[in-house]
């Protein structure tokens, strides 16, 4: 293959990144994503990699429970998006032997669906509710004798002729994930007997995530291009799992499907994720605090209107890993970027005496 023909190449392989994948270390789950997330998601505790403090106590858990054939106690596990805790749910239920039915908060309308979801449940299944913050008062309302008396309580008619039913429940073991823990009610967080918190994963443990996932897509990727993907994975295994895919796209228009450390480099250059994987939108991020803020602090809802992004989605996607590498403080009076943060930029640290804007 010609210079030519390779710098053609990259860019029509540019081109198109562009246009098909918007922010690739965006967290949330997309289309692309689940295509191939039934093949690469674990489905044991031994193939789980990482948060070997959460593994090892959910297996205690679920070898005494198994042993004593009782439903384990409710499962709750918090901590940034991406982190696996879909992963872990389904595990939950495979080292149980039992079902495992998955829904999310939004989807839960009515109490009337969570009833139904509850009744189809067969004895010690697994119910997972992703973003189980997102539940209305009015389900939790449901959930609180379901989860502790293995019943709901439902009102019948109304007025004077109101009156309410009880309708037993199999037993059954919920793994609620949230991402915003301090959302979440005191009366439904304390019906929960576990509760564990994942954090991001070490880069050693997200190039064996790596590792793993090229084997399982018949990707020709060494060790070196493994730890590249993994140093700018952010630490979440959802996003490095993506980037995988993403320099194998690469790879196959213009490396010959082999991809080596400088392949993968090339590749991610081209998707302008650095070196400790903050792309474009987090360097404006910052960048927008320094240069319009001078540092901070500012408030996160005038840096959302600047930005042009919902509020919940700074606080949820961007902030936890700039928070996690010391490049953004978050003070009582608003978002302050840090002299690493000047650093990584290539900025001259300013005198730091603005009032900033609080809100």
């Amino acid at each position: 293959m010609s210079d030519h023909d390779t710098h053609e190449d990259l860019e029509i392989w540019g081109e198109t990144s562009e246009l098909s994948m918007q922010r690739v270390v965006d967290t949330l789950t997309t289309d692309d994503d689940e295509q191939v997330v039934s093949s690469l998601r674990p489905s044991k505790f031994d193939e789980y990699v990482g948060q070997s403090h959460v593994k090892s106590n959910l297996q205690i858990s679920c070898s005494a429970s198994k042993r004593r054939e009782e439903s384990m106690d409710h499962v709750l596990l918090h901590g940034p998006p991406g982190l696996g805790k879909t992963s872990l749910a389904r595990i939950i239920a495979g080292e149980l032997g039992v079902g495992f039915k998955g829904t999310s908060g939004p989807a839960i309308e009515r109490p009337g669906d969570l009833a139904a979801v509850l009744t189809s449940l067969a004895a010690r299944d697994v119910l997972f509710i992703d973003e189980i913050h997102r539940l209305s008062r009015a389900i939790e309302e449901v959930l609180y004798p379901a989860m502790e008396d293995f019943e709901l309580d439902i009102i019948i008619g109304a007025g004077a002729a109101a009156r309410s039913v009880k309708i037993p429940l199999k037993p059954f073991t919920l793994v609620g994930a949230t991402t915003r823990s301090g959302l979440l009610t005191s009366p439904l967080r304390d019906r929960f007997g576990i509760i564990h918190r994942l954090d991001f994963y070490s880069r050693e443990d997200l190039a064996s995530i790596v590792r793993r996932s090229a084997g399982i897509l018949a990707i020709s990727c060494d060790d070196e291009a493994c730890k590249e993907i993994a140093s700018r994975a952010r630490g979440t295994p959802r996003i490095a799992n993506r980037l995988l895919k993403r320099v194998r796209d690469f790879a196959e228009e213009c490396a010959d499907g082999v991809i080596s450390r400088d392949v993968a480099a090339q590749a991610l250059g081209l998707l302008d994720i650095d070196e400790l994987g903050l792309d474009r939108t987090d360097r404006a991020f910052l960048s927008l605090i320094i240069d319009k803020f001078d540092g901070g602090p500012v408030g996160i809802e005038t840096v959302a209107a600047a930005l042009g992004e919902d509020r919940d989605t700074l606080e949820d996607v961007f902030e936890p890993y700039l928070l996690q590498e010391g490049f953004l403080a978050r003070t009582k009076r608003g978002r302050e970027v840090t002299d690493r943060a000047y650093r990584h930029l290539g900025k001259q640290p300013q005198q730091r005496g603005g009032q900033g804007t609080l809100f």
